[in-house]
């Protein structure tokens, strides 16, 4: 699993023109599921999300994760983060999880964010989303698992 996490301010997920998912502030984070990942990706990738600490503290230093920070997670899944471009122009996506093995490791991952108590909105798997945020920092961090689906060591 792949995830690109963005510390934000206000954040929307659209689709067909309706607000579907919204957060005042914590972190956009955007899903993708690679063939072969489990359950132990989800879970491994929740955890490391939910206590990557990225907001400042007292002192403006990044101290604090989005539980003691008070934020909130917009989730939205996107298989393009698997896209290979490295061959000519067009992307090819054959590492992407079709969506019948992507969709439960999304919402996996979604409940296990939720689970520590972090609310989580959300976008729609596999529509076409319009995604607005204002990025603070900016701070952006990328997150991955190993290849071949295990969760790496900790």
């Amino acid at each position: 699993m792949r995830l690109v996490v963005q510390r934000s301010g206000p954040a929307s997920v659209t689709v067909e023109g309706q607000e579907v998912g919204a957060i005042p502030r914590g972190l956009v984070v955007l899903v993708g599921v690679r063939r072969g990942d489990t359950p132990a990706d989800a879970a491994y990738l929740a955890d490391k999300l939910v206590h990557l600490r990225i907001f400042p503290d007292e002192e403006g230093k990044m101290n604090r994760d989005v539980q003691a920070a008070r934020g909130h997670v917009l989730s939205v899944s996107q298989f393009t983060l698997y896209g290979d471009a490295r061959k000519g122009r067009r992307p090819n996506y054959l590492e992407a999880a079709p969506p019948e093995e992507a969709e439960p490791l999304y919402v996996l991952f979604n409940e296990r964010v939720a689970s520590f108590g972090v609310p989580v909105a959300t976008g729609v798997f596999g529509a076409m989303m319009r995604v607005a945020l204002v990025n603070d920092g900016p701070v952006t961090i990328l997150l991955d698992t190993d290849h071949g689906g295990s969760a790496p060591n900790r």
